[in-house]
Formats: C-alpha cells, sequence, structure tokens
C-alpha cells in the first residue's frame, strides 16, 4: 500500500481499524457487530484508537504528528485526530469523488463550466473533485474552522486560485438568499449531519429540516441540471428512506434516482462495513 492511501483493514467487536496512509488507527464502528477477522496481534499493532467510553480522547501507542497527508480519488487531504474522532476525511465518500469528477468533466465545454454548490461541505472532497474536473462550486459550511481546513485542501492540490466561494454560514439562511437572488446550479451535494448549529446558534435536525432542504435544493437548480447528490449517516435514514425523499423533491422532473448503503469496501479476508447512505437523482434530460 501506498504510504498516502486509505484502506480498511479490518472491523468487528464496534470497532474499525483503518489503514490512513503510513498510519494504523482503531475507532469506534457501531454497525461492526461481528467479530474480527485478523489477529489480536494486528489490532495491538494500531498506532492510536479512540475511544467513547473514557470521555472520547485518543490513546496513542506511538506519538502521531500534529497533521499528516493522505490522497483519495486524486485529491490530497491534510488529516489531524480531532477531539471527537474524526480525521478530516470521510473515505466511504471516496467512490462518488471519482464518479463526481467523471461526471463534471464530460458535462464541461469551452463555452459552459457547471455551477455545483455543495452543503456541509466539511473539509472539501466533493469540492476539490469538482474543481479539478472543471465546475464552478460554492462551498458551505457552519464552521469557520472547517472551511479554512478545506482552503488548505485546496491549497494542498494547487487549486487556492480555482473558482471556489467559500461561504461559512446556516445553510438554511443561504438557501433562501439565493432562491431570492435568483442564483441557480446544475448540481448540489449535501451531506447533512443529524444534529447541528448555524453560524448564529441555528439548531438543525435533519428529521425536521430535510424535505424543505431538498425543495429549496430543487428550486436553485438550473434548467439544464446534471445532478442533486444526497447521502447521511443519520440512523433510521436507510436508502429507501432517502430514495423516498428524493422521489418526492424531483418529482416531474425526468431523470434517474440510484441509492444505497455508502461502503467501505475491504480486502479479500475481512468484511466491508456500511458507514451512511445515498439517494442521487441525475437528469436525463
Amino acid at each position: 500500500m501506498s504510504n498516502h492511501q486509505y484502506v480498511l483493514v479490518d472491523s468487528g467487536d464496534g470497532k474499525k481499524l483503518e489503514q490512513f496512509g503510513p498510519y494504523l488507527l482503531a475507532r469506534p464502528c457501531s454497525q461492526a457487530v461481528w467479530k474480527p477477522q485478523l489477529s489480536d496481534k494486528v489490532w495491538n499493532d494500531a498506532d492510536a484508537s479512540f475511544s467513547r467510553d473514557q470521555d472520547n480522547k485518543w490513546i496513542y501507542r506511538r506519538e502521531l504528528p500534529q497533521e499528516w497527508e493522505i490522497e483519495a480519488a486524486g485529491i490530497r487531504f491534510k488529516l489531524s485526530s480531532t477531539d471527537f474522532g474524526h480525521l478530516g476525511i470521510f473515505p466511504e465518500q471516496i467512490p462518488f469523488w471519482h464518479w463526481l469528477q467523471r461526471t463534471i468533466a464530460s458535462s464541461v465545454t469551452s463555452s459552459f463550466k457547471p455551477r455545483v454548490l455543495n452543503l456541509f461541505a466539511y473539509s472539501g472532497g466533493s469540492t476539490l473533485a469538482a474543481a479539478k474536473a472543471g465546475a464552478v462550486v460554492c462551498h458551505l459550511d457552519a464552521s469557520k474552522g472547517m472551511v479554512s481546513w478545506a482552503r488548505e485542501n485546496a491549497a494542498l492540490n494547487n487549486l487556492d486560485k480555482a473558482p471556489i466561494r467559500w461561504i461559512v454560514e446556516d445553510v438554511k439562511k443561504f438557501l433562501q438568499r439565493e432562491i431570492k437572488r435568483g442564483s441557480r446550479y446544475e448540481a448540489i451535494i449535501l451531506d447533512p449531519p443529524s444534529f447541528g448549529r448555524g453560524t448564529k446558534g441555528e439548531i438543525f435536525k435533519i428529521e425536521d429540516s430535510i424535505a424543505s432542504l431538498l425543495q429549496d435544493c430543487r428550486t436553485l437548480l438550473s434548467d439544464r441540471p446534471l445532478f442533486i447528490f444526497f447521502s447521511c449517516h443519520t440512523p433510521g435514514f436507510s436508502p429507501i428512506v432517502m430514495q423516498n425523499l428524493m422521489q418526492q423533491t424531483m418529482n416531474g422532473v425526468r431523470g434517474r434516482i440510484e441509492m444505497g448503503d455508502m461502503i467501505l469496501p475491504a480486502q479479500k479476508e475481512v468484511y466491508a462495513v456500511p458507514s451512511g447512505t445515498f439517494a442521487r437523482w441525475e437528469s436525463t434530460l
């Protein structure tokens, strides 16, 4: 394995063992109710593990750097061990970043660059995939720190001069303003949290907000739409729930819908891990 790649090494007993470049890390994974396939020796060799049973903290077997880099879908990411157990990348999104680059690149012409809106955009994986493929991107997240992190990732990929708008804002308020301004986008990506707070303490609950949020996304689609990609990690949001929401949102607009589990793919001897769900509407106009 390259020193700059991601690999799911094993899973089981409520945990997943992952290689993030040169570092082997164990993190909680409630879906992994089966037994690990690899030996205790492999697991015990992890450089660090994150525990929710001990006040949400990292336990280090070896010292990790403050930050390091990996590459996924041809995109470089800065990683860092955060207080929440996150590292700055959701590897289950990697197949989508490949798809996104192919889809955007196939639509770009000398006179047309699709406008892409990325909501709840985190550290910018989808933003950078779209920008690399030739899109004009609006990247939005309520966390100033995450937007700064995404901008660092853009610089790592020589995309700091790319046509990307970096917005720190509450998603619902931003969408309403964009609708009033008459803004339009060819593609919209959203990966909402189960619960969150906006820049001024606005509360977001996915169960209460998602239907109207998706309707606002539909309103913002241009008359030359490409796709809406909706993913989430909320328990109970099964692929069928995601499909129903997308069908209701895009009722009457020609297109096809795909839905399913997002997966952390595994090597031959170990089990893949489901990690959230997605629904994707793609235009057939």
